[in-house]
């Protein structure tokens, strides 16, 4: 069955409201959508969201090599081989991820569509629902108890706090968080980077009757070298972020020890088979699977989603980037219902365009 049509374009969604992490205040995200139409009229729908400070593409780099490269390579190329179809991408174009994950993306929703089955039905389904994180960017204190509180009445149990600009105020959100609402959350929190090896012991230290469950990255990468003078137990419940790109990176990390947790973004890998790779080195490593995403379209939010449930060594997701978006072009992939998240069935990934 050959692609006979591929198309690409750049879409600004807006947020529902602004927010504000350790590098700077996002008010809008840029996303890059691929639709492939098969012969059949069957149409396949990536989609992208590369940040250029973690993976040096943005999303208009995104754009220019899908219309340069990929969519007059695409056109007559049978789905039915579409993993080779993603291996050559990687080989034309390498280190581009953004570009990368939204051909993958893309090309897995179609072949699903293609066999009339859901991503997890070819790869199997460990999971039915998992619980997701979400996020509460940096606020001051009243501003992030009303946050929470207005996520206890949604039904969510687990807050990501972005942190990163002083551990004193940080750890104080934590323990009034713990306050006021007991122990209804589970809190985790993302320092983006923002820390010094003194300022994470810091944290960890003034919120040890307070614990929280994990730490996404708190040191730049190329710093985090710092993190093995920290006890086993402390690496444990750090999750590496910026610092596990790919699956190169992902057995560097596990050689080191520093972490024990890895995040995994379509974003940073390079799509569903990107992420299979970094999982395939880290369950030896006994490293746990944390899904998380960028401010994404319904579109790559799903494709994170089918892979997550795919992977046995999952244990945490944060795929909330969807959420905060006053518009999309897609509808489905998911559902949500006091904080879990759950496929909505149907072939490929699930979605439909809307406009």
């Amino acid at each position: 069955m050959k692609i006979i049509e591929a198309n690409a374009f750049i879409k600004n969604l807006r947020l529902k409201k602004p927010y504000t992490i350790a590098r700077q205040q996002i008010e809008d995200v840029e996303n890059v959508f691929l639709e492939i139409k098969l012969e059949n009229g069957i149409t396949g729908i990536g989609a992208a969201n590369p940040e250029f400070e973690v993976v040096g593409e943005s999303p208009a780099d995104t754009l220019i090599n899908l219309e340069k490269e990929i969519l007059p390579w695409l056109t007559g190329k049978d789905i039915r081989s579409f993993n080779t179809l993603i291996d050559t991408v990687d080989t034309m174009l390498p280190h581009k991820p953004g570009t990368l994950a939204c051909t993958d993306i893309a090309l897995h929703d179609a072949f699903g569509k293609f066999i009339d089955m859901p991503v997890t039905g070819f790869y199997g389904k460990h999971y039915s629902a998992l619980p997701t994180s979400v996020t509460i960017g940096i606020l001051d204190i009243q501003q992030t108890l009303e946050e929470a509180a207005a996520f206890k009445t949604l039904g969510f149990r687990i807050l990501k706090l972005k942190t990163g600009l002083n551990p004193d105020e940080d750890a104080e959100k934590v323990i009034k968080l713990r306050e006021t609402f007991g122990d209804y959350f589970i809190i985790r929190v993302d320092a983006n980077t923002g820390y010094t090896l003194k300022q994470l012991e810091r944290f960890m230290h003034l919120t040890s009757s307070k614990p929280v469950e994990l730490i996404e990255q708190p040191l730049p990468p190329g710093s985090d070298e710092a993190l093995e003078t920290l006890s086993p137990s402390a690496r444990q419940m750090l999750a590496a972020d910026e610092s596990l790109k790919d699956n190169t990176s992902a057995f560097k990390l596990c050689q080191s020890g520093r972490y024990g947790i890895y995040n995994i973004k379509l974003m940073k890998c390079g799509g569903i088979r990107g992420a299979f790779k970094i999982a395939a080195v880290a369950e030896p490593a006994s490293a746990e699977l944390f899904w998380g995403c960028n401010d994404e379209s319904i579109v790559s939010i799903a494709a994170a989603l089918h892979a997550a449930f795919s992977c046995k060594h999952t244990r945490y997701i944060d795929l909330d980037g969807s959420f905060d978006l006053a518009e999309d072009i897609v509808e489905g992939g998911f559902l949500v219902k006091d904080g879990m998240m759950s496929l909505s069935g149907g072939a490929g990934l699930g979605i439909k365009r809307i406009c």
